[in-house]
């Protein structure tokens, strides 16, 4: 288990790590957009320790990623379904499959796994936008800036990168 804890960063992408950011952890939940949801079917198709998908599934129930439901009662048995908050997760989950179909090893024969239309079957190329504007969002166009939870810290730490900016 990953000791360090990201905590006192004020951070959304470190407080995301802190969550996710144990390997395995985002395996497990890609697994469940699948339809995987019982134990065994997640550790059979990883090939993850039991005791390590204890603690990461533990863990997901703990963070509101999962909520655990019995199955079936002797033996107790249960199931891992995805919250609202776990199912939040799917753009993380499509964004770190297209950089792995582009710059990822197991992608050198051609993309192991589609995205296609549930209606249609259609295949999807998923790209990120603006809500407002419809506008695709990319390094080339954004930049960030301290928001309103920023503390101090972050504050001059965005201040110190406007200051070094060269100028356009």
């Amino acid at each position: 288990m990953r000791r360090t804890s990201y905590e006192q960063m004020n951070c959304s992408i470190a407080s995301a790590l802190d969550v996710v950011g144990e390997p395995w952890t985002l395996l497990i939940v890609r697994d469940a957009f699948y339809g995987v949801r019982r134990f065994d079917e997640f550790q059979e198709n990883l090939g993850i320790a039991r005791n390590v998908l204890t603690a990461r599934l533990k863990k997901l129930v703990e963070a509101g990623v999962f909520r655990k439901i019995a199955y079936r009662q002797r033996p107790l048995r249960h199931e891992y379904r995805l919250t609202d908050k776990g199912a939040a997760l799917f753009t993380v989950i499509v964004g770190l499959k297209q950089w792995g179909d582009r710059h990822g090893a197991a992608a050198r024969s051609g993309k192991p796994m589609d995205l296609v239309d549930r209606a249609d079957g259609r295949p999807l190329d998923p790209v990120l936008i603006d809500a407002e504007s419809g506008r695709r969002i990319e390094l080339t166009n954004v930049r960030a800036v301290a928001g309103p939870g920023a503390d101090q810290g972050t504050r001059a730490f965005f201040e110190r990168l406007t200051l070094n900016r060269p100028p356009r």
